[in-house]
């Protein structure tokens, strides 16, 4: 059984001291390709940089999350343009709006937002895509350009299924992280994650937060690592009422398809 983690955050400080574990243990794990979030100009950098030190197991997307958006200048766009030239980068993102956190004003969010929108339609690469508590403007923006980019995805979905029902309406793609896995918030998901397609489902840890709450027992440490994407898989097929195999199968072809791999 192969998987693909679509959205690991493996430029993130806790895996600089076992990095290179944390790779076998994913491939002892079946996880077959790691796609590596770029979700700042500096983050986007190194995801290319362990990208291109990992070929055939590690690729990349280049973006600023919106968190960052305040970051974000003219020289930025200028080399996001230039990293999503790189055969390694195969997404623009992570990018989108973050509502809840606001940690950069509305305002600046969708102009940077709208921005990187602009280079994925520009230079033809899939849109690696983050939405919390601004479902309606983050859909307005989308459906501007959607027509515009081979194809998107909506990464750690955990709104509601009419958001759900929104996204797949615009044939974007779902991923879904250990949120399932999580018996306190996640139960929403489980009731409809068989309604999304499988050509249309992609999974992935969002390492390293979301360690799944199903992994027993859970490591002290509380770090979430592409290994471990093996008990998402399992508690979507549970929820969709397949076998793991078939759920493990049509996500990693459906993740092939849409990043090139």
């Amino acid at each position: 059984m192969q998987l693909v983690d679509i959205g690991a955050n493996l430029t993130h400080e806790s895996f600089r001291h076992d990095f290179d574990a944390v790779l076998e243990r994913a491939r002892a794990h079946g996880v077959a390709h790691m796609i590596v979030t770029g979700a700042s100009q500096d983050g986007s950098e190194h995801a290319l940089e362990l990208a291109r030190s990992h070929p055939g197991l590690l690729h990349a997307t280049a973006g600023v999350h919106p968190h960052h958006a305040i970051d974000y200048h003219d020289a930025t766009d200028a080399r996001l343009r230039e990293l999503a030239q790189y055969p390694q980068v195969r997404a623009i993102g992570e990018t989108g709006l973050d509502y809840h956190r606001n940690y950069s004003p509305r305002d600046v969010q969708l102009a940077v937002f709208e921005r990187q929108l602009r280079i994925a339609a520009e230079i033809g690469k899939p849109l690696f895509l983050h939405q919390r508590d601004a479902h309606e403007d983050f859909l307005a923006l989308l459906q501007r350009y959607r027509s515009r980019v081979p194809a998107a995805v909506v990464h750690c979905f955990t709104d509601t299924h009419e958001a759900l029902r929104d996204y797949l309406a615009l044939d974007c793609h779902i991923g879904i992280t250990g949120w399932i896995c999580d018996e306190r918030r996640g139960t929403h998901l489980r009731q409809f994650v068989r309604e999304i397609p499988a050509d249309r489902l992609m999974i992935e840890t969002d390492a390293p937060y979301l360690l799944p709450r199903t992994v027993r027992p859970q490591p002290s440490h509380r770090r979430n690592e592409p290994m471990y994407l093996q008990h998402i898989c399992a508690q979507i097929a549970r929820d969709r009422g397949e076998p793991a195999e078939v759920t493990a199968a049509n996500s990693t072809t459906t993740a092939r398809a849409f990043f090139g791999l």
